[in-house]
């Protein structure tokens, strides 16, 4: 099982101060988190994508690139890629582009956003969200597993000839995940490709969470990807830890009661009784966390947003380090010691070139406009 953090980049004031970082500072802490994230022990670093101030992560295959040459063992992936108002031979090129620089250290998570705005900005209606994802999502998958496409949908101009560059790493493209907070539809587009599924899992009951995940897990076995205890599921979450839960309570409401997305609202006790949303001591956040197997079965990656709200970068790294010393390696043990054998791990790249036949050159070596020979038959 894969443990991490995800951020959605959000420029946001300190309520205790008043004070906002500047998109520069932002960055910065980002890539700090991550970095720190890969120093404590932790799998995976994900990184949201938005268009829109308050946010700054307009371009997360950049950072996750800079990334990449800074770290090495660390899981590059997303939360979530905009498969709806992106060019899906754009996410092609670029994610194989990270695969190569990273060593194969990325995946994905595909989702539709959740900024209404966003869609005209790119050209497109936010009605068509779903088609949209589901259309774009066909080609994407061709263009990493045919050398030539020819394609024509009703969402972007036609394709022919044509080879997305580079090709993926080892020939496996990454694995995707595809994220959904309320859509069946995407849980359902998820099984038939028998890719994961990512419930974002922070605003939500449990027994949302449960429904779209039970739901996602009987569409995978019936399209015969294997047992539904088998399907591959992610979920999100949210933290705030220090090792007295009276002082962790009492340093996050601030935070909680002036955040944009669920601040003047229901109040902090009442929020963390109806979601995921843990604040206290180590040993709550281990119980808390253990017990979403209860309701969604044996599950692959762990995802905590511990970064927003206007919380300093100080108080972030805190959490990393609370994560890394002693809660992970609490969940580690606990969550492996429940999972059937037959339950499959985490997806990475090294699994999947396993899974392959192992690794082969991808490279697509196409004809010399003049001479009309390949390289292959220049070196002849």
């Amino acid at each position: 099982m894969q443990f991490g953090v995800f951020t959605v980049g959000d420029v946001t004031p300190d309520p205790t101060t008043g004070r906002a970082p500047t998109e520069a500072e932002r960055i910065k802490a980002m890539i700090a988190i991550a970095l720190k994230a890969e120093e404590v022990g932790l799998d995976v670093f994900a990184m949201g994508e938005h268009h829109n101030p308050p946010f700054v992560p307009s371009s997360p295959t950049t950072a996750l690139g800079y990334i990449a040459a800074r770290t090495s063992t660390l899981q590059l992936s997303t939360a979530t890629t905009l498969i709806t108002t992106n060019d899906p031979v754009k996410i092609a090129e670029d994610y194989a582009m990270l695969q190569h620089v990273s060593d194969g250290r990325v995946d994905l998570t595909l989702g539709r956003g959740n900024t209404g705005p966003v869609y005209p900005w790119f050209g497109k209606d936010i009605r068509d969200g779903i088609p949209l994802a589901v259309e774009n999502y066909q080609l994407l998958r061709r263009l990493w597993r045919e050398d030539v496409v020819d394609w024509s949908g009703q969402y972007r101009t036609p394709l022919q000839g044509f080879t997305s560059t580079p090709r993926p790493l080892d020939g496996v493209p990454p694995f995707v995940w595809h994220g959904s907070i309320r859509s069946p539809q995407i849980a359902e587009q998820a099984a038939f490709y028998g890719d994961g599924f990512f419930h974002n899992h922070i605003f939500w009951p449990a027994e949302h969470t449960q429904r779209m995940v039970e739901y996602y897990r009987r569409r995978y076995a019936h399209y015969g990807h294997g047992d539904p205890d088998q399907a591959i599921v992610g979920l999100g979450g949210q933290v705030f830890i220090r090792r007295n839960s009276q002082d962790a309570v009492r340093e996050f409401r601030p935070y909680f009661d002036n955040a944009p997305v669920y601040g003047h609202g229901p109040s902090l006790e009442d929020f963390s009784a109806q979601t995921p949303l843990t604040v206290g001591s180590p040993e709550q956040v281990i119980e808390r966390t253990l017990g979403f197997r209860d309701y969604v079965g044996d599950y692959q990656r762990q995802l905590f947003l511990i970064d927003h709200a206007g919380l300093p970068l100080k108080t972030v790294l805190e959490q990393l380090d609370l994560l890394g010393e002693e809660v992970v390696p609490v969940l580690r043990r606990e969550f492996a010691a429940l999972k059937p054998a037959h339950v499959p791990d985490a997806p990475t790249h090294a699994s999947m070139v396993a899974a392959a036949g192992g690794a082969h050159d991808a490279t697509v070596h196409a004809l010399d406009d003049v001479t009309g020979r390949t390289v292959e038959g220049a070196q002849a």
